[in-house]
């Protein structure tokens, strides 16, 4: 099999700059409403992208931003991409008990489908929070109805990560699969190769060289991820963070939308539900 037919999944977390996980400490849920709100006009330059390349995406989206901007979530499935859930109010299922776990993601599915009149399978933890010691979560997510999870990165990282867990997707609860976040795996190592941070941090050859051998070694399908306001290079400085949390969030933001627009152009991409669900619906079949 060449890298050239290989559908890879590309996957937007659909979030504001200020409920990223890290600036929690300086920002208060309080707050939210009363600070400017840019995803609006970041997902619209997303879908405009996407429409150039002729590309179709999941968008893994919180509930909290679809009741604000329902028009946003009407045209994301318009324009014939896949919807899906990234909770309600981007809490990490770390933080969570199973019972308000439970109320969340239901309440975010309930949320998206009625204003986006289409049904939503595929469900992203906020910080990709699914791990040991929490696997009661998948649980939760079968019974609220998903059918797909993406919500585990097997790699080791201060903040998330389950590095000895599958690489690639498997059925993790009858009729819920999960679909874990790309890595390479170099000398018994899973290095990270799907976006996100690391994207705006590596030079570019090395994540498409990186994708590139998942397509070609493994002969697997990669999911790449990014959020909008990893290319809003006019959103508002948060003032009081470390230097690392600096560096995480801002790296290279300016960089970003150009090299999206090359890895469009590289490698060829779809939707999470069309990739990994057929598949799987035929494997159960022959099974």
């Amino acid at each position: 099999m060449s890298v050239s037919i290989i559908t890879n999944a590309l996957t937007i977390d659909v979030e504001d700059y200020f409920q990223v996980s890290a600036f929690a400490p300086h920002i208060a849920r309080s707050e939210w409403n009363t600070r400017e709100c840019r995803v609006e006009r970041n997902i619209n330059g997303i879908l405009e992208m996407l429409a150039r390349h002729d590309t179709k995406a999941t968008f893994f989206t919180l509930g909290w931003i679809a009741e604000r901007y329902p028009n946003l979530v009407r045209q994301i499935v318009k324009e014939g991409h896949e919807l899906a859930s990234h909770g309600y109010g981007h809490e990490r299922a770390t933080d969570q008990t199973e019972e308000a776990f439970f109320a969340d993601i239901q309440l975010a599915k309930i949320v998206l489908e009625d204003l986006a009149d289409s049904e939503v399978n595929g469900y992203r933890a906020p910080s990709f929070s699914i791990g040991t010691g929490n696997l009661w979560a998948f649980d939760c997510l079968a019974r609220a109805g998903y059918r797909y999870s993406s919500s585990i990165y097997p790699i080791r990282h201060d903040h998330y990560g389950m590095p000895d867990s599958p690489r690639f997707a498997y059925e993790v609860r009858p009729g819920l699969m999960e679909i874990p976040i790309t890595t390479l795996r170099v000398l018994n190592r899973n290095f990270p190769s799907s976006g996100g941070g690391y994207f705006r941090l590596l030079p570019y050859a090395l994540s498409r060289w990186m994708l590139g051998r998942v397509n070609g070694h493994d002969r697997e399908p990669g999911i790449f991820y990014f959020h909008p306001w990893e290319m809003d290079t006019g959103q508002p400085r948060i003032a009081g963070i470390s230097r690392k949390t600096r560096f995480r969030h801002y790296v290279n933001i300016d960089r970003m939308e150009g090299r999206l627009n090359q890895l469009l152009r590289d490698f060829k991409w779809g939707r999470m539900d069309q990739i990994f669900l057929d598949r799987f619906t035929k494997n159960v079949a022959v099974a």
